[in-house]
């Protein structure tokens, strides 16, 4: 077996297959990367652990067929290490030879018979634009949590129903939901899935900004799926196995009335977030103080450092006192994607809701929501 190919195209071909791998795998065989050049002229890399897949398809104008498997991670150094010029990959015998330039590595080969076939992907069901789909799930996964004693928090729920797919991510002290159009290959399909949440935003965020569509390939709902959802674009797929589909009733925790409305610039907030934050504990909140035309921020108390700032801001309703977990509400300020920063607030002990842009019509609801937990002020 052997190939050449470019240095760049070959060196992001192995990054974003390494991403897939086990950092301790439960057999060696699993930390290889699978390369086989096919009789048609293309090269396929791809890696995985019994949980998460990944492929990539490239096409070739010198190559000899054949399959060989390597150490994914110290192929990635490698190919992320080498100059600009193009890469010659042959195997002989029981070692792999690597040259770029004057550069030459030999690397050791695993046994090809012993690696796990990749999993078979669902039947495609849809697909939408890379960047809608990483910007929507970078902005839910934020919400997932990492305790995995708790495996259904560290998912993010996939509801589609005919063109509308939501997203929801809950880690108890937040919750985040986003609502996206795309375009199901059939119009009445109807699907719920959990997808682990790192797995999810590593995909899309590896998907994203290549220009082209994201196809989704999954069973429908009471459909004879097989616990798997698959996602390709650009010659790149990847699959993972769900998660048990068990997840809180969101829906009712998101409330739809509130006493008090704040509206400042989403760079000029986070800011003075980061500054006051610096004299707060790790498990001490910022406190927001909204009166008339302006906010007080404040951090620290007692014989401990204190930090006092006041921003601006458009507020409607009632004065209210209201504390955050400083790094909870910075991340559903960064999540926003808005110049605006919009607070919806009933009580300083019921959730607030966060959302950026402008005010929607009497009965519609934003595309994205960010439910953040108020911490309790001591009287």
């Amino acid at each position: 077996m052997m190939f050449r190919v470019d240095r760049d195209v070959l060196a992001e071909a192995v990054a974003w297959t390494a991403r897939s791998l086990p950092a301790r795998p439960s057999v060696p065989v699993l930390a290889g990367m699978r390369l086989e050049v096919t009789e048609d002229g293309q090269l396929k890399l791809s890696g995985f652990d019994y949980e998460v897949s990944a492929e990539v398809t490239l096409e070739l104008q010198t190559g000899e067929a054949g399959v060989v498997l390597v150490s994914g991670r110290l192929l990635a150094e490698i190919t992320r290490a080498l100059p600009a010029q193009p890469v010659d990959f042959v195997v002989e015998g029981a070692k792999a030879v690597v040259t770029c330039g004057s550069a030459r590595f030999t690397l050791l080969t695993m046994p090809v018979e012993d690696y796990p076939s990749l999993p078979t992907m669902p039947p495609a069901a849809g697909r939408v634009g890379s960047d809608v789909f990483a910007s929507a799930v970078g902005q839910v996964a934020v919400a997932a949590g990492k305790d995995d004693t708790l495996p259904m928090l560290t998912g993010v729920r996939v509801e589609i129903e005919g063109d509308t797919v939501t997203l929801a991510a809950t880690d108890r002290y937040r919750l985040a939901v986003r609502e996206l159009k795309w375009q199901p290959d059939q119009p009445d399909f109807s699907a719920i899935a959990m997808i682990p949440g790192r797995t999810l935003a590593d995909t899309a965020k590896a998907l994203g900004g290549t220009g082209a569509e994201v196809e989704i390939a999954m069973s429908s709902a009471g459909g004879t799926g097989e616990g798997m959802i698959g996602f390709s674009s650009a010659g790149r797929r990847t699959t993972t196995r769900l998660l048990d589909p068990e997840f809180p009733k969101y829906r009712s925790l998101l409330p739809t009335e509130f006493s008090a409305h704040a509206q400042l610039p989403t760079a000029a907030f986070v800011e003075a977030v980061k500054r006051v934050a610096l004299v707060a504990e790790r498990n001490t909140p910022v406190r927001l103080a909204f009166r008339g035309d302006e906010v007080v921020l404040e951090a620290g108390s007692g014989d401990e450092a204190q930090a006092v700032e006041v921003l601006p801001v458009e507020f409607e309703g009632e004065d209210i006192n209201i504390a955050f977990n400083h790094q909870f509400l910075l991340e559903g300020l960064g999540a926003i994607d808005s110049d605006v920063a919009r607070l919806q607030m009933t009580t300083s002990t019921k959730p607030a809701i966060l959302t950026g842009g402008k005010p929607v019509d009497d009965g519609e609801v934003p595309d994205y929501r960010y439910l953040i937990m108020p911490i309790r002020l001591s009287s």
